[in-house]
């Protein structure tokens, strides 16, 4: 009887494959990606741990701080419209908002694509991604993993991870506990549905055409925010922040306020962009929009009212914040003035 010969590349999993694009990475490093002082990783590509020499920080009573998140459904959407080359931005920024919440600086970050079949190109265009966000945040990507996964997904589906550590002073740590009563609120820009929403949105676009416009904005990027947010953050302008994902504008800005005061809210401020405008146009209540989407606002920083004056001076025109309320002593945890303005 003749013996069947089982390989680990005919269940469906090509190491050889993964192995050239770690070399790729590799060869990445050589050529001029953007390396920090405190990078001990010269070298150390493919290795089973990745170093990053902290001591170098020169930071006071510092503060390790480290998050982690992916860009959810927004992928599929990569894979309908074969575009892999800014999806990685969005991996890094969903991060990087994320420690930038706690005023610390991003120091480095790892990333994890799972396929249900590896594809060497499209990974090589996701890593490009993933750079490009590092170099945006300041940051080094220092590590990450590649696993094939057949009969988790299907051959053509992937996923992302992101993992990012970040550093900060006790002294400079924002925190809820700061936010006084008459702060005051300022939304910042988003520039985009950024990567929250997707499944809301993918339901609406089926059976639905779709033009070159509306791909480059379903995919536009997400706005990552550290280097002007630690600006304030180093002049001591910012008392509390709030990275506005999964839940919406009041859900994440109510985690960063204290118990014993309010919010008000005058939700006629915000300046909705043009997609959201659209996605309304589906029937969509402003109920559900306000809890889905950013609705234009991205971030919102928390800030004494005599710190006000100096806020915008750290934003690019496109970005600059503007107040939409302020902190108060109330029996309501939350009072909303007026309605969004469609």
């Amino acid at each position: 009887m003749k013996k069947i010969k089982n390989t680990y590349k005919k269940s469906g999993v090509n190491i050889s494959l993964t192995n050239k694009f770690v070399k790729h990475i590799s060869s990445l490093s050589k050529k001029g990606v953007k390396k920090r002082k405190n990078s001990f990783n010269k070298g150390n590509i493919g290795g089973f741990g990745s170093l990053y020499d902290i001591s170098k920080s020169k930071i006071k009573d510092p503060i390790i701080v480290s998050c982690t998140d992916g860009v959810g459904t927004k992928v599929e959407l990569a894979n309908q419209f074969n575009k892999f080359d800014t999806i990685g931005i969005d991996l890094v920024a969903m991060c990087i908002n994320d420690l930038i919440v706690q005023g610390a600086k991003p120091l480095f970050f790892l990333d994890y694509i799972a396929f249900g079949k590896f594809n060497l190109n499209k990974s090589k265009k996701i890593l490009k991604g993933i750079l490009a966000g590092c170099n945006l945040a300041e940051c080094e990507l220092i590590g990450g993993e590649t696993a094939e996964m057949p009969g988790v997904y299907s051959e053509s589906k992937f996923d992302l991870a992101g993992f990012s550590v970040g550093i900060v002073s006790k002294k400079k740590l924002l925190n809820k506990k700061n936010v006084k009563n008459g702060d005051r609120i300022f939304a910042i820009p988003s520039n985009g549905i950024h990567s929250n929403g997707y499944s809301l949105v993918r339901s609406i676009l089926k059976g639905r055409k779709i033009n070159t416009l509306l791909k480059k904005n379903l995919l536009q990027p997400t706005k990552i925010y550290s280097k002007e947010i630690l600006k304030l953050i180093n002049k001591n302008y910012i008392h509390s922040a709030a990275h506005i994902t999964g839940g919406g504008l009041i859900e994440n800005l109510m985690r960063s306020i204290p118990d014993n005061l309010s919010v008000e809210i005058d939700l006629s401020r915000i300046k909705i962009l043009k997609i959201f405008k659209w996605i309304k146009k589906s029937g969509i209540s402003d109920k559900e929009m306000l809890k889905t989407f950013n609705c234009g606002v991205g971030f919102c920083i928390i800030v004494p009212k005599e710190k006000v004056r100096f806020i915008s001076k750290a934003f690019s025109n496109k970005f600059k914040p503007y107040q939409i309320g302020k902190i108060k002593k109330n029996s309501k945890k939350i009072k909303v003035i007026n309605k969004l303005k469609w």
